[in-house]
């Protein structure tokens, strides 16, 4: 009897210690044809959200994922839902999943690839017959890249103004989410609360080349960098640009030159991986023989530290006003509502993600992620996390963007054997 109840534990252990793999031809497969709907003459992605080549993709994800077991559903929010439960757990969901819609001549990596990442841990799980405690959902969330729409719908940080926002497909998000399946009328009851989900985890391509450049496997995300914008106004005195003389101009774009400078030497004087930018600027009147009395100009600063953030925009005021005393001009500072706070992943499946990638043998790097993503919003009702394959380069939004399907099936088992460990540990 002993002998026996040795041998039971010893396989146990073994079960539950086993990595399992995914399949690249599936994985090759599912690009090819998600690839299909919306690639144009540039052999770039036109499937923008809402539109007609986003509807076909879902439509073929959905049979597809049918096919295995899963209960496919449309959400009130227009987020495509598969529901793998054949044990018929009363467990909260572990969810993972991305989006599929693109910026308009994209690329077919950008979300897609986090999408096909969940279809094959579905379909591996669902071949190899590997029993869960929780039930499984893959999730395709909508428009994504008009303002993470989807996952925000989720996370109850929606409103009317939200659905009224007119998208790239020329639809506002209202008549988009009903061209999807959703109900517009019914939308916020789509809202989940913490402790609804027992983890969510998110695969994206890096869009950077942090680990393209360092031959690196595996990004794992620490967290999504907070973001703030802010419209700038500099103020001078609009005047003739001949009969001024030099040293009597009050020329508010040698202000703004200055501005942009002192931002670029300002975020660099700190330590860490916090960045800044001033990626628009506008002069008036615009004219060439007329001194500029007022320029406008953007300000965007990201970090995952809301602090630090502050603690460098604070000191950015301060440096503008010794360019206001130099040039004789005034500055102005107003924030615009388009930002997001920072969201820091769960360490305990940061950990997990690190100890699958050393048992499968990849590298791999700890990392902020200084772009937006759905796990950004999962994050405040969700443990979650962010995996990273390597983008060529570090081109995105574009139809260079390129991932090696190595690098995706390396990315893809870890995310399987990341869900399958989750799947044992309490995170409550």
């Amino acid at each position: 009897m002993k002998k026996l109840l040795f041998i039971f534990t010893l396989s146990c252990s073994l079960v539950y210690s086993q990595d399992y793999k995914v399949e690249k031809d599936r994985i090759i497969d599912l690009f090819e044809n998600l690839k299909k709907f919306g690639v144009n003459e540039n052999q770039g992605n036109d499937r923008v959200a809402y539109s007609d080549f986003e509807i076909q993709a879902r439509d073929y994800i959905s049979k597809k994922l049918e096919k295995i077991g899963a209960k496919v559903y449309t959400d009130f929010a227009g987020n495509l839902i598969a529901n793998y439960n054949p044990n018929n757990s009363n467990l909260k969901p572990i969810l993972f999943g991305s989006h599929v819609d693109a910026v308009p001549n994209g690329g077919h990596y950008d979300g897609t690839a986090g999408v096909i990442h969940a279809i094959e841990v579905l379909q591996t799980v669902h071949s190899e017959n590997i029993s869960l405690n929780h039930p499984l959902e893959v999730i395709v969330f909508s428009n994504e890249e008009g303002g993470l729409f989807g996952s925000k719908a989720l996370a109850g940080k929606i409103n009317q103004q939200t659905l009224d926002v007119v998208t790239v497909s020329g639809y506002t998000n209202g008549e988009g989410v009903e061209r999807l399946g959703g109900n517009v009328n019914r939308i916020f009851e789509v809202k989940r609360n913490m402790g609804d989900i027992h983890a969510f985890i998110e695969m994206h391509i890096e869009q950077g080349n942090n680990l393209y450049s360092s031959n690196t496997d595996i990004g794992i995300v620490e967290g999504i960098v907070g973001l703030k914008w802010w419209d700038v106004t500099v103020e001078g005195f609009t005047n003739h640009a001949g009969t001024t003389p030099m040293d009597q101009r009050q020329d508010a774009m040698i202000a703004a030159s200055k501005f942009v400078l002192m931002v670029n030497e300002t975020v660099n004087s700190y330590e860490g991986s916090q960045v800044g930018t001033v990626g628009r600027i506008s002069a008036e009147p615009g004219v060439p023989n007329v001194i500029p009395g007022i320029v406008n100009l953007s300000l965007e600063l990201r970090d995952l530290s809301s602090k630090k953030i502050s603690m460098i925009y604070n000191k950015i005021i301060e440096n503008s006003k010794i360019i206001e005393q130099e040039t004789k001009t005034k500055f102005s500072f107003s924030p615009i509502d388009a930002t997001g706070d920072p969201a820091l992943m769960d360490r305990r499946i940061i950990n997990v993600l690190s100890e699958v990638s050393d048992d499968l043998g990849y590298s791999s790097m700890l990392m902020p992620s200084g772009a937006g993503h759905d796990a950004q919003s999962m994050a405040l009702i969700a443990p979650t996390a962010m995996i990273f394959a390597p983008s060529k380069d570090g081109i995105s939004h574009s139809p260079k963007e390129y991932t090696d399907f190595e690098m995706l099936e390396k990315t893809n088992n870890v995310m399987l054997n990341t869900i399958l460990k989750i799947d044992k540990i309490k995170l409550d």
